[in-house]
């Protein structure tokens, strides 16, 4: 019978709190096999107040399927009745159940009935199928610990209860969708037993619903749609499209996917399994945590406060961050000085540029910030074009993996001591110091300088600067690619022409692009204790090879083509190394000279040649020039064998073949791609342009590479973040405006090999951006206790300032759901 629309309002706490009371405990029915069919009550029984047990349900697993509809049944009805019925009596043991399904919704105000189900399953079409009495019932039953199930037409029922909307997590858009089309199902939760055996890309037919209002953020997502799969309509809701999501609700534990809008849905094994999953959790057969991506479960705190004036006490211009295994947070500022403090950009001046590079120590045990020492640097001279300003100085952090032992420190920056300022040329090292683990002060007269090579400074910018260690030992050195893209109109910065006192500060092919110069790199190098180094195997180069006659090599190198990788990191349970760079400086796409700026993530899992300058994101080449005309365009690169013809080259001539790069964005958007012809060479036409990462958007834009997340089960920590993460790779970006700061997963099998990420998911409100978050990421890395340091650089350049600071963000909201103890059966399992 279809009812009178009738609205909800929180006051009817007081019936639900009248249903609930007098709670008992209920036998289970004694039913020997599910039944599809109505579940009458007997004249008169209709209840007043509910007896249910707390938890619902018990050992003896009961699934109630409520299938009533305000308009025409569903004719999926039949076949979600039959799926689940079958869920329940297949499978191992220890997780099945028994089914009965009742479109009577006198059920829920029959708490000796309703007491009995460990989960209700609502298959129901749309419409206001409960009267309050009867939802009150459902809400005494989820209050009592229930379980809910919602699965597609469900999002559609109750539609004037706000209780309601919040059971099922969103509610659909009038003009959704109606046709059935096939699409790519992401898999975002890879631990949850709903979906932790799905495909990373699930590609399957079903009518896909759109939300009026997206409920990311406030349920746990677990699975997306791909838009740019098939057709959402007007009323499509982007990259970030929900299908299936579960939390806690109301003391209970709520489930809905809004998939299985076909008859054909429930024959499927991957949905069979995904129900099955979610039932598994509803019926407390198994623990999961449904808490995880929801934004009020986690609390960012600056820890650190602004400097006193005219001091940098508590921080310097935030450059880099890494965690010591007793939880200390190192963190270095790159050598802006103090805005009250003067800059010399005079090349006659002996002090042009002289900065100080400064090294602060956190500790979270009192709450307090030491300066542990500051180092001469060059590297301040403030603001201006690539001719004026430098962002040389204090460039990268690490500790030694035997730091708590011995206190060694690596630092990579540019000594102002070694500076030629009649060739404008200067020296970046990597040295190791000694810090006194007791007063947390550096010994500067200890320094061991194991690496160092030559950058020219005429021109900026982007030095790189990161490093980090893996599982062996090695430790990979990030080095920027010191040129300008000004003079070729910002594309692949490959202009032969321009120098200072002979020295191209234009032409990438001198650096990145040479295999004989160690500028715009990645290096690994296997420090020794001495404080030398020796060159691991599986460089991409030896340093030995007889190639073009030979002398045109460096062992150290691991990976070239990179143009700022100011942010890596190693994954130690793989070993894959993670970096990030940005691109040059073009707004939009040439049809002449290739494509606009891409900034760049890529997973790398073997030594290589990713690119710059040559070609960018998927093998995308850029245009070949050279004198003595560099406005000429000659041909394209070939990314399957690229040569450096550069006049200022002298490496190699016949490189490495480019590998693609996992993530690329650019002005007009994620993953950006174009239709290629015979020679694949792309179209470059705006208007042929499709966006493969869609959840990626630039404009302003400057990578900031993240960590691989690791769980430690071990760990006691209240703080740290829950095991949904492990495995996500983090990017971000220096901005927080439209750019990434995101989790993502990616697919071993094609991960190091340009496999573009499986899913991803927006951290922006976890990590929150604004003018009183974090603006201006700088770095991020995860401590000990699982928490995330996160640094922000602060408003303005080439200095700190009062928004300057390091920011913990911390994990609140508890354990997987339910308690241990509320577990139907003690042989459970999460």
């Amino acid at each position: 019978m279809q009812r009178a629309p009738h609205r909800r309002s929180r006051s009817r706490r007081g019936l639900v709190a009248g249903l609930a009371a007098g709670a008992l405990t209920a036998s289970l029915l004694g039913a020997n096999t599910a039944a599809a069919r109505p579940c009458p009550e007997p004249p008169g029984s209709l209840a007043t107040t509910l007896s249910l047990p707390s938890p619902p349900g018990g050992a003896d697993v009961k699934v109630l399927v409520f299938h009533a509809s305000a308009t025409e049944e569903s004719p999926t009805v039949d076949a979600g009745i039959a799926a689940i019925e079958k869920i329940g009596l297949t499978g191992p043991e220890a997780g099945r159940f028994r089914t009965v399904a009742t479109d009577d919704p006198t059920v829920f105000t029959n708490g000796r009935k309703l007491g009995r189900y460990n989960a209700v399953v609502f298959l129901t079409g749309g419409g206001d199928v409960l009267d309050p009495e009867q939802e009150a019932g459902l809400e005494a039953y989820m209050e009592a610990g229930g379980g809910f199930l919602g699965i597609h037409d469900a999002a559609r029922t109750e539609p004037y209860s706000d209780w309601f909307t919040g059971l099922v997590g969103a509610r659909p858009a009038a003009n959704s969708p109606a046709a059935v089309q096939r699409a790519t199902v992401e898999i975002g939760d890879r631990q949850h037993p709903a979906t932790k055996n799905l495909p990373l890309e699930w590609k399957r037919p079903d009518t896909w619903l759109n939300w009026t209002k997206n409920p990311s953020g406030d349920v746990h997502t677990v699975a997306r749609v791909r838009e740019i799969t098939y057709k959402p309509g007007a009323s499509a809701n982007g990259w970030d499209h929900p299908v299936s999501w579960c939390r806690d609700y109301d003391g209970g534990r709520s489930f809905y996917t809004a998939m299985g809008g076909t008859v054909d849905s429930f024959a499927e094994t991957d949905f069979r399994d995904h129900l099955r999953g979610a039932l598994n959790w509803t019926t407390r057969i198994s623990q999961a945590d449904c808490k995880a991506t929801i934004d009020a479960n986690y609390k960012a705190e600056r820890v650190t406060q602004p400097n006193q004036p005219g001091q940098n006490d508590q921080i310097g211009e935030p450059h880099g961050l890494v965690t010591a295994p007793d939880g200390r947070v190192l963190y270095i500022g790159r050598g802006g000085a103090d805005s009250s403090r003067p800059v010399v950009t005079d090349w006659n001046d002996p002090d042009i540029g002289k900065g100080l590079g400064q090294i602060h120590v956190y500790d979270p045990r009192t709450g307090k910030v030491t300066l542990a020492g500051e180092l001469t640097i060059f590297g301040n001279k403030g603001g201006g074009d690539a001719l004026v300003k430098v962002e040389e100085g204090l460039l990268g952090i690490e500790l030694d993996p035997d730091f708590e032992k011995n206190g060694w420190v690596y630092l990579h920056y540019t000594p102002h001591s070694k500076l030629d300022r009649d060739k404008q040329m200067a020296v970046r090292q990597v040295s190791r110091f000694t810090m006194d683990l007791s007063t947390n002060k550096l010994d500067l007269s200890s320094e061991k300088v194991l690496l160092h090579w030559p950058v020219q400074v005429h021109s900026c910018c982007h030095a790189g600067g990161g490093m980090a260690w893996d599982s062996k030992g090695n430790l990979y050195i990030a080095t920027g690619d010191n040129n300008s893209s000004g003079f070729s109109d910002g594309y692949s910065g490959n202009n032969p022409q321009p120098n200072f006192k002979g020295v191209s500060f234009a032409d990438a092919r001198r650096t990145a692009g040479n295999t004989n110069n160690l500028n715009g790199k990645i290096l690994r190098i296997h420090p020794e204790d001495d404080g030398t180094y020796t060159l691991p195997e599986g460089n991409l180069f030896t340093g030995k090879e007889p190639d073009e006659g030979g002398g045109r090599t460096r062992g150290e190198i691991y990976v070239m083509g990179v143009r700022n990788p100011a942010r890596i990191s190693v994954d130690k349970s793989t070993d894959t190394l993670y970096a990030g760079w940005v691109g040059p400086d073009a707004g939009s796409p040439s049809t002449t000279w290739g494509p606009a700026k891409y900034d760049t993530f890529a997973a790398i899992t073997k030594a290589g040649n990713h690119g710059w300058p040559y070609c960018m994101g998927n093998k995308q080449p850029y245009r070949d020039r050279n004198l003595p005309d560099p406005t000429k365009p000659l041909g394209w690169y070939d990314c399957d064998h690229p040569k450096n013809e550069s006049p200022n080259n002298d490496g190699l001539v016949n490189l490495p073949p480019v590998t693609s790069n996992t993530i690329w964005y650019s002005p007009q958007g994620g993953g950006v791609d174009y239709p290629r012809d015979a020679n694949g060479i792309p179209s470059y036409k705006a208007e042929e342009q499709k966006q493969l990462l869609p959840w990626l958007k630039g404009g302003g834009q400057a990578t900031m590479n993240g960590p691989v997340h690791r769980y430690d089960a071990a760990s006691t920590s209240a703080d740290k973040w829950p095991s949904y993460w492990d495995g996500k790779w983090f990017v971000g970006d220096f901005y927080d405006g439209t750019q990434p700061r995101h989790a993502v997963l990616t697919d071993p099998k094609t991960v190091g090999k340009g496999g573009l990420p499986t899913h991803a998911e927006s951290l922006r409100k976890i990590i929150p951006v604004g003018a009183d978050g974090i603006r201006n990421l700088m770095d991020w890395k995860f401590a000990p206790d699982g928490s995330l340091y996160v640094l922000d650089y602060g408003r303005g350049f080439f200095t700190s300032d009062s928004k300057s600071a390091l920011w913990r963000v911390t994990y609140k909201g508890g354990g997987p759901t339910p308690a241990a103890g509320d577990l139907a059966r003690k042989a459970a399992a999460r």
